[in-house]
Formats: C-alpha cells, sequence, structure tokens
C-alpha cells in the first residue's frame, strides 16, 4: 500500500501532466477549501499530509543530489511532527514553529515545483502551469512569513486582529504578490514593511524572468529540431 502510495506520486513529478494537477490542487487548497469548510481540523491535517508527500517525492524525483533529497524528506518530517504536536498541545511558541516549518516546506516545494518547470525540453501548457503553480506557492510561502512576524511582534500589522489569521495573511499576501494593495491591512513594523516590498517586487520582477527564460528555453530547444544531421557538432 505505502510502495502503491509512494509510485504514484512519483509518476506525478515524471510526467508534465501532474504540474497541472498541482495548480489544480493548489487553488483548491487556497481559494475553495478555506470558504467551504473554514479551519476543519480533519482538513488541514489531511492538506498537510499530502502536501509533505508532494514535498519529498518531488524532492527525490528532481533532486540530481541524493544529500538534497534526504534534507528535503528530513524537513517535511519534522514539519509534520511539530504540526501534530501543536494541535495535540497547543501554545503560542508551539503556533509560532509550526508557521516556520510550513514556511520551510512551501520553499522548498516552490523550489522543487521550478526545477521541475526549467528542465530542459520542449515548453509547454503544462509547464507553464507549473510556473503559475511557483507563483501562487510564492503567495502562500509570504503568508505564512507575515503570520511568523505577526506572532513574534503582535500588532505587526494593522486591519487584522492582535496576531491574525492565515486566511487573512494569504489575503494580504496575494494582493502585495500583485501590487493591488487595497490598504485594508497594512505593515506596521520595519520588518513587516521590509518583507511586503520583497514580495511586491518579486510579484513584478517573477513574471518578466519567467517569461525571458521560457522563452529562451523554447528558442534552445527549436534550434535543436530545426538542425540536421550534417548540422549537428
Amino acid at each position: 500500500m505505502i510502495r502503491r502510495i509512494w509510485r504514484n506520486f512519483s509518476r506525478f513529478w515524471e510526467a508534465d501532466r501532474g504540474l497541472t494537477a498541482f495548480l489544480v490542487l493548489l487553488v483548491t487548497g487556497m481559494f475553495v477549501v478555506p470558504v467551504a469548510i473554514q479551519e476543519r481540523p480533519v482538513a488541514r491535517f489531511v492538506g498537510d499530509v499530502v502536501f509533505s508527500l508532494f514535498l519529498v517525492t518531488g524532492a527525490w524525483a528532481v533532486s540530481r543530489r541524493r544529500f538534497t533529497a534526504v534534507l528535503v524528506s528530513v524537513s517535511a518530517a519534522a514539519a509534520l511532527a511539530v504540526r501534530w504536536t501543536a494541535r495535540l498541545a497547543p501554545s503560542l511558541d508551539l503556533a509560532a514553529w509550526t508557521t516556520a516549518s510550513s514556511l520551510v516546506t512551501e520553499a522548498f516545494l516552490t523550489a522543487i515545483v521550478l526545477a521541475r518547470v526549467f528542465q530542459r525540453g520542449r515548453i509547454n501548457r503544462q509547464r507553464i502551469e507549473g510556473a503559475v503553480a511557483a507563483y501562487l506557492l510564492l503567495g502562500v510561502t509570504w503568508a505564512d512569513a507575515y503570520a511568523l512576524v505577526a506572532l513574534s511582534a503582535p500588532g505587526a500589522f494593522a486591519g487584522v486582529g492582535a496576531v491574525g489569521s492565515h486566511r487573512e495573511f494569504l489575503y494580504f499576501s496575494v494582493v502585495t504578490l500583485t501590487t493591488v494593495g487595497y490598504g485594508d491591512i497594512t505593515p506596521v513594523v520595519p520588518v513587516a514593511r521590509a518583507l511586503a516590498n520583497v514580495e511586491a517586487l518579486i510579484g513584478q520582477l517573477y513574471p518578466a524572468i519567467l517569461l525571458a527564460r521560457l522563452v529562451s528555453l523554447e528558442a534552445a530547444w527549436s534550434g535543436r529540431d530545426d538542425a540536421g544531421p550534417g548540422d549537428a557538432p
């Protein structure tokens, strides 16, 4: 049973269509689940397990170094352990550790998705959708960074409660990443403002850099296809 699940998740990363499925799951988890089932513990636990499996199998499928894959696997296991402990014995300190572990997990997962997108080969619709998924993951990662700041310095954001909720910070992160900036939630302390500035810059630079990289990869691949046997070096 465990081997079958592992094989299925590994195949997920090997096929380009897995990036499409990951984007659908990510959009569902970000925009549908919080509205439909709120913050139910069972749903959050299932989400934690599923994303940890994505992280571990993705690391082993994409990484060329075994050390990196092992490091990511240990990180994912530690993140799950911290989250379980926080649910069994809730405390402010454990909430901060849970948020920090989620941030690390999401950062690793973003790197894995981008590595999959930028692998050699023809650029297709699925790989573009993977790039969109990485863009959304940046928003999720920054949401946890904001939550961590709020836990460390209550009142760091105006427009939310003393600590704030993950949904509020996810909303703030998305409007900052897309540089919409409604102004209903604003960073107050210097660290929060610095994070918001960096996210806004990434929101502007990511599409331009991504487009340039994808175009160069497609041009290189098309050039290889156009070269005949006599043109090979």
